[in-house]
């Protein structure tokens, strides 16, 4: 396991308690390097939305809990935010509640000369999900070859 993926882990393992004191969810812990700094970044949500205040209590008693652990080397900004209207579906239970949903797709390689694909989610399992496109036809897409998956949002 990576040092990132065991960070993640840890962090997800430091929030669990507070999701659930909250009753919120956690949709993803992810620690990166943008810019040159190390970002560990927690995606929260919850039945309504997330509020300003919701993160901002979040993200005082992670900071609390990280002090007290000291498990990442390097110097890191934290940062507590909901996942957005365009959110990613990375984790099973994103799939499983997006069925029905409209999301769109971005593929590594091209597929029929295109890498962006827009379209309501029929199914997934682990090699796989399903789309039903506009034209009313199914088209199906490897788990491997998918870069990005998220619901989608018109403006």
């Amino acid at each position: 396991m990576s040092k990132r993926e065991t960070y993640e882990q840890k962090t997800e393992a430091l929030l669990a308690p507070i999701m659930e004191e909250h009753q919120f969810e956690l949709v993803d812990v992810e620690y990166v390097k943008e810019g040159g700094s190390w970002y560990l970044r927690a995606y929260i949500d919850k039945p309504g939305g997330i509020t300003v205040d919701d993160c901002e209590m979040v993200s005082r008693a992670l900071s609390d809990l990280l002090d007290e652990q000291d498990f990442i080397d390097e110097a890191y900004i934290l940062e507590v935010s909901s996942p957005g209207l365009g959110r990613p579906l990375k984790k099973e239970k994103d799939f499983a509640r997006s069925i029905g949903e409209e999301v769109d797709v971005k593929t590594f390689r091209a597929i029929n000369h295109q890498k962006d694909f827009t379209g309501i989610l029929k199914g997934y399992d682990k090699e796989k999900i399903v789309l039903e496109m506009e034209n009313g036809e199914e088209m199906e897409f490897a788990r491997a070859d998918l870069a990005l998956v998220r619901l989608a949002f018109d403006f």
